[in-house]
């Protein structure tokens, strides 16, 4: 193994070790699928990795082998290595040798459980890697607690000569603040060497970590470098852990949208996802969610207490307080809320106004077209410059079946109006408030549908004789009953 040489950085393999049982998380879910801000550990370091252009990547699982393959985005230059018996780290790599069949470069290896690693990070790594002529590196950083991370062992030269985990550290060794990181870079050439690690009897595993002493002892050139931060390098185990790097995360994606113009009234109490993607001059206030894979324009106003998930949401859109938004797009200039759902499938169009208590499910509303208050729209297609009044609903379901209700352009709908779909109201046409329509109205018609109003003469006066003489009565029979029952 002396002659092994350095090859070129250029020929990238990546291979994730997310086959860790995550014991200390105190959930069913696997480790490495816990989610950070709508997307899991893994996807992070994926999404790092894609960023180095790797040839190919291998992600090395265990128990949850199945659950952890369906979790990753479909992505051909993704292979998958199971490690069936919870061995170790030294045992999950050599599972993923296989995999890595015919490469010939080097193989950068990650923790699954390492989320806030950046690019930026891993290319200056390689770099070190490269111009030092290495045939493995290690990244180390600096733990104020080292806690249970495995300690970098120097010899007097500066040179690294073993990595020592905790649980084996003497009291001297466990006082070594740099730490490793779980990240390596091992040319392909080296892989024999997993072959020679040794069982550690009192874990019952294979520790990649024994790699280095085994290659220092071959005169194998092995190198660490301290380049990461602490922040950036935490590895999660643990809800805690996991809630701290959700904190640290979410102060990455603030800073990242503040510094491409995007204002906030309070960054602490605001959740972005990774994927979100926002236009300069949007004000975002206090309490907003915006998660998945939405879309915010330019010049937005989003209020209070606003979760928008999957959604696409247009330029110069005001958002009002306490909005829901689910799958669905809102064009340009339009204003939705306060109090307001629209749920999966619903566009609303360019300049529409979405009001107080109103519900859109599944339906498209036109440019201009105002819904103000109190209103359900379900399964519908509207025109542009509609007007729906106050309290009126589209009865979409009959109980079997959902039907589509159509509103043409420029429709005056009025207050506490029921429209039972199948219907079609034509363009222009005008419903009177309280009316129930169960057939098409014509273009330019005026459909009413309610009881004819008649008025009864005196009729107040007459109930308030009536319960007056009533009362009288009453008060009469118990005077009566004191009287009898006082003999």
């Amino acid at each position: 193994m002396k002659n092994v040489t350095n090859s070129n950085v250029l020929n990238l393999a990546g291979v994730v070790l997310a086959a860790g049982l995550g014991k200390r998380m105190g959930s069913s879910l696997p480790k490495v699928l816990h989610k950070i801000h709508g997307t899991p550990m893994l996807q992070y370091i994926l999404n790092t990795l894609y960023g180095l252009k790797p040839q190919k990547i291998v992600v090395v699982a265990g128990k949850h082998f199945k659950e952890i393959r369906e979790s990753i985005k479909d992505d051909s230059s993704i292979s998958f290595a199971q490690q069936k018996e919870a061995k170790g780290t030294g045992d999950a790599l050599l599972k993923a040798w296989p995999a890595l069949k015919g490469f010939k470069g080097t193989v950068i290896v990650i923790n699954g459980d390492i989320p806030l690693i950046t690019r930026e990070t891993l290319k200056k790594f390689l770099t070190l890697h490269k111009k030092k002529g290495n045939v493995i590196s290690i990244l180390s950083f600096m733990a104020k607690e080292p806690g249970s991370y495995g300690r970098i062992i120097r010899g007097e030269a500066g040179n690294i000569t073993s990595i020592v985990e905790d649980r084996d550290a003497t009291d001297l060794q466990k006082n070594i603040k740099e730490v490793n990181s779980g990240i390596y870079a091992i040319e392909s050439e080296a892989f024999p060497i997993l072959k020679e690690i040794k069982l550690n009897e009192s874990k019952g595993e294979y520790y990649l970590t024994d790699m280095i002493s085994i290659a220092r002892n071959k005169g194998i050139k092995v190198n660490a470098y301290c380049t990461g931060s602490e922040d950036e390098l935490m590895g999660v185990n643990t809800q805690e852990e996991l809630e701290r790097a959700r904190q640290l995360m979410k102060d990455r994606i603030i800073k990242r949208w503040m510094d491409r113009g995007v204002s906030f009234v309070d960054t602490v109490s605001v959740s972005i996802s990774s994927d979100v993607e926002i236009g300069k001059d949007t004000l975002i206030y206090p309490n907003v969610h915006l998660e998945g894979n939405t879309r915010v324009g330019r010049g937005c106003t989003i209020y209070p207490n606003v979760r928008i998930h999957n959604s696409i949401i247009g330029d110069g859109v005001v958002i009002k307080d306490l909005t829901l938004i689910e799958g669905s797009v809102v064009k340009n200039r339009a204003s939705v809320g306060p109090f307001t759902h629209i749920r999966p499938g619903s566009e609303i169009g360019k300049g529409a106004k979405i009001g107080n208590f109103v519900e859109v499910k599944k339906s498209v509303v036109g440019s201009g077209t105002k819904a103000g208050h109190l209103t359900y729209i379900g399964d519908s297609k509207i025109g542009n410059n509609v007007n729906i009044g106050a309290g009126t609903i589209t009865c979409n379901y009959d109980g079997y079946k959902k039907h589509i209700t159509v509103i043409e352009d420029n429709v005056f709908v009025g207050s506490d109006s029921q429209l039972v779909a199948p219907v079609k109201i034509g363009e222009g046409a005008y419903i009177g408030a309280g009316s129930t329509i169960t057939k098409n109205v014509p273009s330019m018609a005026l459909a009413l549908s309610r009881v004819q109003q008649r008025h009864i003469e005196d009729w107040a006066l007459k109930r308030k004789l009536k319960v007056r003489s009533q009362k009288s009565r009453a008060k009469n029979r118990d005077k009566r009953k004191k009287v009898v029952s006082s003999k």
